[in-house]
């Protein structure tokens, strides 16, 4: 009975003692983790991670062409006293909404050359960097600045204009660069934890060369309008090997990327057949977001796949001429979310609540003053645009026509 009894005394020292090697071993790894997690060492900090999930978002919110006639500048001048340019009183009511949101993007249709070089209109054009900073007020942070009238002022109003956005930290600006080595190396940003990247080509400068040896300046994606057929557009075809180098080089670096596309031909409401091509090839090559602009009116927001597709977000601000269907003056403004999901060591990417709200940019026609722009869903709509109700329905079967299910915000009291 007493050699049993010490048996069994033996074996439970012998339980103790293994047990507190595993716990001296466990403790010495956890410790070893934590140190080497310090250090950067990735391969350790998976292991102690690998079974952390997590989900962050991103908001993000669109609009077309900033356009500046010499009217609208004018009227920036006029709200400034005569002293200098203040465009954002034009842009108030849309400020209210962007502000909500982590990411804004627009088209800056004009150059920002500043006033040191002259502003002057159309065909040239050259404009007043107030209305950069006007628009960065509002909380817009994504530009795009390869246009049809990136080349209007030459090289000059060019650099001036890259030197304006290098001094805005916290603005994207891109499509525009000094050099061919700024040009490739596309810029990365991040947000809440997820990583994007905008690109921006043109289909063209107006027939204005871009000096040789210099095609940094601006992307030039070449589309012949006159053969008006991508299938035997050879330079359009070729260009497509550099957009894709241009991919492939940040494709697997960021979680969402965006291409910015001046493309298709103006005040038509239906995308062309290069519009079309162009669309799918982004989307083939892994584009998240493909973001339309040049045409000056509204045309179909889309998906091709899982690639949101919005053909033209048609005008932000301008001057162009008003006509019975206001095609010119009612632009649009489209909202998403951003949702990255990291599950078991996989991460995803989702795009969803996607909605478009249009705007109408009002000015006086007797005196070419007063400019604003405002959503339909804003309780003022009916002061600027008192048949509202049937311009909505109009423009919201264009953004439709593609897309039924694409939503629409009702105009207001509708």
């Amino acid at each position: 009975m007493k050699k049993k009894k010490r048996v069994q005394i033996k074996l439970w020292k012998f339980v103790v003692f293994i047990a507190i090697i595993i716990a001296g071993i466990v403790l010495i790894s956890n410790r070893n983790n934590v140190k080497n997690k310090g250090n950067g060492n990735s391969q350790d900090v998976i292991a102690v991670n690998v079974a952390e999930d997590s989900t962050t978002s991103l908001s993000l919110v669109m609009v077309g062409d900033n356009l500046i006639h010499s009217s609208v500048y004018k009227d920036a001048q006029r709200l400034a006293g005569g002293k200098g340019y203040d465009f954002k009183p034009i842009i108030e009511y849309v400020k209210e909404k962007v502000q909500n949101y982590d990411l804004a993007y627009y088209n800056q249709e004009t150059v920002l050359g500043g006033t040191q070089l002259g502003v002057s209109d159309y065909p040239t054009f050259n404009s007043p960097q107030e209305a950069g900073d006007a628009m960065i007020d509002a909380g817009f942070n994504l530009v795009s600045l390869a246009t049809n009238h990136t080349m209007d002022r030459g090289e000059k109003a060019i650099l001036s204009s890259i030197e304006y956005w290098k001094g805005k930290e916290d603005v994207l600006a891109v499509g525009t660069y000094e050099s061919e080595e700024e040009r490739n190396k596309v810029q990365i940003r991040e947000e809440n934890g997820i990583k994007y990247a905008l690109l921006n080509y043109t289909y063209g400068t107006n027939g204005i060369s871009v000096p040789s040896g210099k095609e940094y300046l601006v992307n030039v994606w070449p589309t012949d309008l006159k053969l008006n057929d991508p299938e035997r557009d050879e330079d359009y075809q070729n260009y497509k090997e550099q957009v894709k180098k241009d991919i492939e080089a940040v494709r697997d670096q960021v979680d969402v990327l965006m291409v910015a596309m001046h493309w298709g031909v103006e005040y038509t409401h239906n995308p062309t057949d290069y519009q079309v091509d162009s669309a799918k090839f982004l989307a083939e090559n892994g584009v998240d977001i493909v973001i339309g602009a040049h045409p000056h009116v509204i045309q179909p927001v889309t998906w091709i796949g899982d690639t949101l597709v919005i053909y033209s977000l048609g005008n932000f601000v301008s001057a162009q001429l008003q006509d019975q269907n206001y095609n010119k003056m009612v632009g649009l403004m489209t909202s998403l979310n951003i949702t990255k999901t990291v599950k078991d060591g996989k991460t995803s990417i989702k795009i969803d609540n996607v909605e478009n709200e249009l705007l109408f940019t009002y000015y006086n026609k007797a005196s070419w003053s007063n400019f604003k722009v405002i959503p339909f869903s804003n309780e003022n709509i009916g002061k600027y645009l008192s048949n509202y109700k049937s311009v909505y329905d109009t423009y919201k079967a264009v953004v439709q026509k593609m897309d039924d299910e694409m939503v629409v915000v009702p105009a207001y009291g509708m």
